[in-house]
């Protein structure tokens, strides 16, 4: 369903004396049809910009974005505008992204009278379907967003997206701002309407075990940088690289009695305008040598479509 090839995304800072700053470097991976593929990271590793990349939100600098055998990079306004109801996310903070001024009824229904997916005499009965589907009552259809909660902002998120029944949703830590349960009831409504929808799902988020549960495959990023992606179950069961063993130390177990050693990063992260030679995890890895610090590590398949881009794995 979608393929990145060495996506590259640079910004520039400064007005007079400009710096580089690779926020996305050369990443790559693919989603399959029906899949959920998660990527995860530590804030401002590169997560946010590569969903919007991947939906031409922003242009990439170098690289290659291709959704569903269409290669994004290569259509042109006119072109791309007829692919966007094939794609569609939903932003970490659903009350920005709702028009305050609309209620919620005309939001729901703005995609399908934009797109002209259903007849107008047919609009407002298909509206009140997909607010039943995500689980909001009817009266919500006359609400503005600032009467409703961040969980019924984020379904009615959702009801907009699933508007024009896309075949990619880009998710960007979308239940981040929500307590424990209403996380639970969001992520149950989205797996639910992918059975129902069939879409691809790229879910972006910092939260493992919402990961463990929800994605078939995942990837690790690090300042702009894959460090290891593969199938879910087999990077929770063997982790390779040492920034993967750290943030998987970190989370917390729900049976109290299991022990677990927890590993403590040391050492500086570096400026994204000064990255190292090498390795960028160099500066705060425990196990780094001299290759480390003056030559980047090559992505090793370690099997099974297991990939780690660490010397101490590729050695």
């Amino acid at each position: 369903m979608l393929e990145v090839i060495g996506l590259k995304k640079t910004f520039t800072t400064g007005l007079i004396n400009k710096r580089s700053i690779k926020a996305v470097d050369g990443i790559e991976f693919f989603i399959n049809d029906h899949e959920t593929f998660g990527l995860v990271g530590e804030s401002g590793c590169g997560k946010t910009t590569v969903g919007r990349l991947v939906l031409r939100l922003i242009e990439p600098t170098e690289g290659r974005i291709i959704f569903n055998g269409i290669e994004l990079t290569k259509l042109e306004r006119k072109a791309l505008r007829k692919i966007r109801p094939q794609m569609q996310i939903i932003f970490q903070d659903p009350e920005s992204s709702l028009h305050p001024r609309m209620r919620i009824g005309d939001i729901v229904g703005e995609p399908l009278k934009l797109y002209n997916i259903v007849p107008e005499d047919e609009r407002n009965d298909q509206v009140i379907e997909l607010i039943d589907k995500v689980g909001l009552n009817r009266e919500h259809i006359n609400r503005y967003p600032h009467e409703l909660s961040g969980g019924q902002s984020q379904r009615a998120m959702l009801a907009r997206v699933l508007a024009l029944s896309p075949k990619l949703i880009v998710a960007d830590e979308p239940t981040s701002s929500l307590d424990v349960n209403v996380q639970a009831q969001i992520l149950s409504l989205l797996k639910g309407a992918q059975n129902e929808f069939g879409f691809s799902c790229l879910f972006i988020s910092h939260d493992l075990k919402i990961i463990q549960n929800i994605t078939q495959s995942m990837a690790v990023m690090y300042l702009g940088k894959i460090v290891e992606i593969g199938r879910t179950r087999d990077i929770f069961q063997d982790a390779c690289h040492p920034y993967t063993k750290a943030l998987l130390s970190a989370v917390p177990q729900a049976d109290p009695f299991t022990k677990r050693k927890r590993i403590i990063l040391k050492g500086e992260i570096p400026n994204l305008m000064d990255l190292p030679a090498g390795c960028r995890f160099c500066t705060r890895c425990s196990y780094k040598n001299d290759i480390c610090e003056s030559t980047p590590p090559p992505m090793v398949n370690v099997g099974k479509g297991h990939l780690v881009a660490c010397h101490l794995v590729a050695t």
